[in-house]
C-alpha cells in the first residue's frame, strides 16, 4: 500500500454498547475489534524507521513489530511481542491514555488519525487469552536473590514481572484481600472487567511471583523487617490517601471521597448489596467534584447505581479536563451533566446531618498556571447553590504516611512523597520506590514505567550486572 493510501485510510471505529443499555449494568462498554478490523487498522502503520510511537510509550512497547504481526494474522505472536516489555497488555489496552502518549507521537497524527495502538494492544491480548494461547515465557535459572514488592498496583506488578523474568524470587505484599491495587479498587468493571484483571494477575503467578494478601507493611512488618528476609525492597504503595476540599460541611453524611466510594463498589462489591454486606448510599441527585478519570469513573458508577441526576462540577472548562476524552464522551452519552467554572465553597445539610446542597463560587479563566492550563479566578460576589443528596469529592490523592512513618531513615520530598534518585533508589540502602508514592497521582502506564526502571536498578544493585534486554526478549 502506498504511503498516501495508508494516511488516507480511515481509523477503525471501536464498536460499543448503546448508552441506554450499558448504563443499566457494570459490563464493559467497548466491544473490541474483530480480526478483520484489527488487520485493517494495523495495516495503516507506516513501519517507520524511527518509530516515535515507541518513544511516547513509558514502557517502550515494540509497537511497529507487534502491528506487523497483526497484519500477518499472527495474533498470539503479537501479544507475546508486547509482553517482552509489558506483561499486562489487556489492562493497558483498556485504561492507558494512548491518545496523549504513543498515539500522540504517531506520525500519522500529523496528517490524519493515528494508529489505534491501544485498541490493537487490547485486541491481541484478548485474542491470546480467549484462544487459550497464553504461555509463560521460559525463565532463566534462579539468581538466588529475593525482592519484596510493597503494593500490587501497576507499578509493583510491572517491577515484579521484570524481576521474576530475570530469575529473582519476588514476593508482592498487598494490604487488601485481593491483589491489583488501584486496578481493582479504583477502576470500575465497565472499564476494566475483573475477568481480564484476574487473567493478567494469573499470568504474573506463572512467572513465579508470590503474593501475600492482607499484609500491611508498616504494621504486619516494617520495611526493616522485610530487608531481613529480602535483598531489596521496592515500595509501590501508590497515593491512596484522599484529598478533601476543606470547606464547611464536608463532614456531612453522604459526602464521600472518591477513594471510599469507588473502593466500596469496585473492591467490596457494594453494587451487589445485600449479597455483599458493604452498602453504599447513592441518592437521586449526585454531585461529583473534580474532572479527572477518577471523577468521571465515580459519576458513571453513580448512574449505574440508579442515580437519576449526576453532575460533574469543575472549576475550569472542558478543554482543561484531565480525564480521557473517550471517558468524558461516554459519561455524557450516559446522561452525566458537566458544569464548568464552579468551585465549591460550602456544603449545607439537614437537621439530621445529611448533605442537601452545595454552594459554589463562579470562576473565570485567567493566565496559565504551572500545568499549562489557564488558572481559575473567582468572579467576586457571583455564587450559586446546587441541590444534592450525595457528593463525591474527586480532587486527587496523596501518599499514605504509614510506610514513611515506620521507616525513619526514608527521606521524603517537600510534597510528602518518597524521595528517590535517578535510579529509583531511596535514601535507605536496598530500598527503591516508584509510581504514585513518588510522583503523586499519575497514569497506570506511567507507574508501570517507573516499576520497570526500578526493576533494572534493583537487578544492578543485587547482581552488579546489566539486566537482560527486555522482559522475556
Amino acid at each position: 500500500m502506498r504511503m498516501g493510501a495508508r494516511v488516507m485510510a480511515q481509523r477503525q471505529p471501536m464498536p460499543e454498547r448503546p448508552a441506554e443499555e450499558r448504563v443499566q449494568d457494570f459490563d464493559e462498554v467497548p466491544l473490541g475489534y474483530t480480526e478483520e478490523m484489527a488487520v485493517a487498522e494495523a495495516g495503516r502503520c507506516l513501519q517507520c524507521k524511527r518509530p516515535m510511537c515507541v518513544e511516547g510509550c513509558p514502557v517502550k512497547v515494540k509497537i511497529p513489530q507487534f502491528l506487523k504481526l497483526i497484519t500477518e494474522r499472527k495474533f498470539a505472536e503479537a501479544a507475546r511481542k508486547i509482553k517482552q516489555t509489558n506483561a499486562f497488555p489487556a489492562i493497558c489496552g483498556r485504561v492507558c491514555p494512548q491518545e496523549s502518549q504513543c498515539e500522540l507521537t504517531c506520525v500519522l497524527a500529523k496528517r490524519g488519525e493515528p494508529i489505534a495502538i491501544g485498541r490493537l494492544e487490547r485486541f491481541v491480548a484478548d485474542w491470546e487469552r480467549e484462544h487459550g494461547e497464553v504461555q509463560a515465557p521460559e525463565r532463566p535459572a534462579p539468581t538466588g536473590h529475593s525482592v519484596a514488592v510493597v503494593g500490587s498496583g501497576p507499578g509493583g506488578l510491572a517491577c515484579a514481572a521484570d524481576l521474576a523474568m530475570w530469575g529473582h524470587s519476588v514476593t508482592v505484599y498487598e494490604l487488601f484481600h485481593e491483589s491489583g491495587g488501584v486496578l481493582r479498587y479504583g477502576i470500575p468493571r465497565f472499564r476494566l472487567p475483573r475477568r481480564v484483571l484476574n487473567a493478567e494477575l494469573e499470568y504474573l503467578a506463572t512467572l513465579g511471583v508470590e503474593t501475600r494478601l492482607n499484609f500491611v507493611v508498616g504494621q504486619t512488618a516494617t520495611i526493616d523487617e522485610l530487608l531481613e528476609e529480602h535483598g531489596a525492597v521496592f515500595v509501590a504503595t501508590g497515593a491512596g490517601l484522599p484529598r478533601f476540599l476543606e470547606i464547611p460541611g464536608e463532614n456531612l453524611l453522604a459526602v464521600y471521597s472518591a477513594n471510599e466510594f469507588l473502593t466500596r463498589v469496585n473492591l467490596m462489591r457494594a453494587d451487589r448489596f445485600p449479597e455483599y454486606h458493604t452498602p453504599v448510599h447513592c441518592g437521586d441527585n449526585v454531585v461529583v467534584v473534580g474532572a479527572g478519570n477518577v471523577a468521571v469513573d465515580a459519576a458513571r458508577t453513580a448512574k449505574r447505581l440508579g442515580s437519576e441526576n449526576v453532575t460533574v462540577v469543575y472549576r475550569r472548562t472542558r478543554p482543561e479536563m484531565p480525564a480521557r476524552e473517550e471517558e468524558i464522551e461516554h459519561a455524557e452519552q450516559e446522561g452525566v451533566r458537566m458544569c464548568f467554572l464552579l468551585s465549591p465553597t460550602e456544603f449545607s445539610g439537614s437537621d439530621e446531618g445529611w448533605v442537601e446542597a452545595m454552594t459554589c463560587q463562579r470562576m473565570q479563566l485567567g493566565e496559565p498556571d504551572e500545568t499549562g492550563r489557564r488558572r481559575p479566578v473567582p468572579i467576586e460576589g457571583d455564587t450559586c447553590r446546587i441541590p444534592c443528596d450525595t457528593v463525591i469529592v474527586a480532587i486527587g490523592s496523596r501518599a499514605h504516611p504509614l510506610v514513611p512513618e515506620t521507616t525513619p531513615d526514608l527521606d521524603m520530598s517537600r510534597r510528602g512523597y518518597v524521595a528517590i534518585d535517578d535510579t529509583g533508589a531511596t535514601s535507605k540502602e536496598g530500598v527503591f520506590a516508584g509510581g504514585d508514592i513518588v510522583t503523586g497521582s499519575a497514569t497506570v502506564i506511567q507507574a508501570m514505567g517507573a516499576g520497570r526502571r526500578a526493576a533494572e536498578s534493583i537487578h544492578r544493585y543485587l547482581t552488579g550486572e546489566e539486566p537482560p534486554n527486555g522482559n522475556g526478549g
